[in-house]
């Protein structure tokens, strides 16, 4: 049987992402150097494995791809210091939304800002006005609430000519919870419409728990689709899904999403060849509810909710291999959490991590690349939903980091965004949008 014949008849499936609980006070130092692999030396454990998903879907294996996101050759500016945050301010911009948690733009150069509502509306801010009708209305599909609901968004880089968006939402069909990750139209009609009927269901993924659902919707600078996935939940990967290769939880996937029925996976995704499912381009994941890519460098950082003890950020620089092993659940953070890797497993390990004296599940950001706040080119955001604190982590050119707490802003962040000038914005759960000014 040729390669592509073999390819050609595989399966899928599952998704996710998730919190934890609350505390409170400074920051942690603790950044270990990024992309160091631990290399563990200990005998390998029995463990069950998740059962292979089925799925309907026609897969197939893409080697080209027509769009891409050339990432910049040229040294990015960058500060050597993190700012002092006295002079700055997060400043209220919009207020009265409905659990809010997202915040996108379309790239299109429209200025709009696309605010995602966890009950299933889409909301549309321009001007420093909050347009009355949604761009599109999910209520009536969306399971909604605590850590399920419409959770990500994301527009295709062609939108402008194209009108492609895409959805990561939760559904229940009798009592059983799946993921949907869907793309839509803009409406022909109108740009601040999006046309309801015009959904392609592109992964549909059935949840074990009610918790750990990811969300995370972001193009990668290859053009390429990555989709953020929980473990599933409850607590503490029951079912060891970070782990397992034979399902999606717990992972970062990658696809192709211009090409396929309904879409295709790259040719150098790590698992193509045999070994787990085809979709999967990162793992050891418990839930990476946000994360995001630098607009210059293309250096991705993962923000992944921790258990009962450490939340942290991981990092992986632009032309890392694919595959890589985030730890969960042998490591939370850097720290052993549940039994003996593989002989001669490696795992990357966080770039920061703070513990839940400091807050409960950690809101990934992004990095500054705007041109209002000069002092923070560079600066990776990140918060804390639980606490409300702000962090600021720098990647200096000799590879160390620097990681220290900007702000308190007594908020439950459950986002970050970015408008299309890279200016950055925080998301409150409890209803408004706040800029950094």
């Amino acid at each position: 049987m040729s390669r592509l014949a073999r390819l050609i008849c595989a399966v899928l499936a599952f998704l996710l992402v998730g919190c934890a609980q609350a505390p409170k006070t400074p920051v942690p130092t603790n950044t270990p150097t990024p992309g160091r692999f631990i290399r563990v030396p200990t005998p390998t454990l029995s463990a069950s494995r998740t059962p292979r998903p089925t799925i309907t879907p026609t897969i197939s294996v893409s080697s080209t791809l027509t769009v891409t996101l050339p990432i910049p050759t040229s040294t990015p500016v960058t500060v050597v210091e993190l700012p002092d945050p006295s002079g700055y301010s997060w400043q209220v911009v919009v207020d009265g939304l409905d659990n809010p948690e997202g915040l996108v733009n379309a790239g299109d150069g429209l200025g709009r800002l696309f605010i995602v509502e966890q009950t299933g509306l889409i909301r549309i801010f321009i001007d420093g006005k909050l347009l009355p009708v949604p761009f599109l209305d999910l209520t009536q599909k969306v399971n909604c609430c605590g850590e399920k609901g419409l959770l990500g968004l994301t527009f295709h880089p062609k939108f402008a000519e194209n009108g492609y968006f895409y959805v990561d939402y939760t559904e229940k069909v009798g009592s059983t919870i799946y993921t949907v990750v869907a793309r839509y139209n803009v409406s022909a009609d109108s740009p601040d419409q999006a046309d309801p009927g015009s959904e392609i269901r592109i992964l549909h993924i059935e949840q074990p728990f009610q918790n750990h659902k990811g969300g995370q919707l972001q193009f990668g600078p290859d053009g390429y689709l990555y989709v953020g996935m929980g473990d599933g939940g409850s607590e503490g990967d029951p079912l060891l899904n970070g782990q397992s290769l034979q399902t999606l939880l717990g992972k970062i996937l990658r696809i192709d999403v211009d090409h396929g029925e309904p879409y295709a996976v790259p040719s150098d995704n790590p698992f193509v060849d045999g070994g787990g499912l085809w979709e999967i381009w990162a793992y050891g994941l418990r839930n990476p509810w946000r994360f995001s890519f630098d607009k210059l460098t293309g250096d991705l950082y993962i923000a992944d909710v921790g258990q009962d003890a450490w939340e942290e950020i991981d990092y992986l620089p632009a032309g890392s291999p694919s595959g890589a092993n985030f730890g969960w659940s042998y490591f939370e953070g850097s720290h052993p959490y549940r039994g003996s890797p593989p002989a001669g497993a490696e795992f990357v390990i966080p770039v920061a991590e703070y513990s839940h004296d400091q807050g409960n599940a950690v809101i990934g950001g992004y990095v500054y690349r705007g041109n209002d706040l000069p002092a923070w080119q560079g600066v990776y955001l990140y918060g804390d939903y639980g606490s409300g604190r702000v962090w600021g982590l720098l990647h200096l050119p000799d590879g160390t980091w620097l990681n220290n707490q900007l702000f308190d802003t007594g908020r439950n962040i459950s986002s970050f965004g970015v408008d299309e000038n890279g200016e950055i914005y925080l998301v409150d759960d409890s209803g408004s949008i706040l800029m950094l000014k």
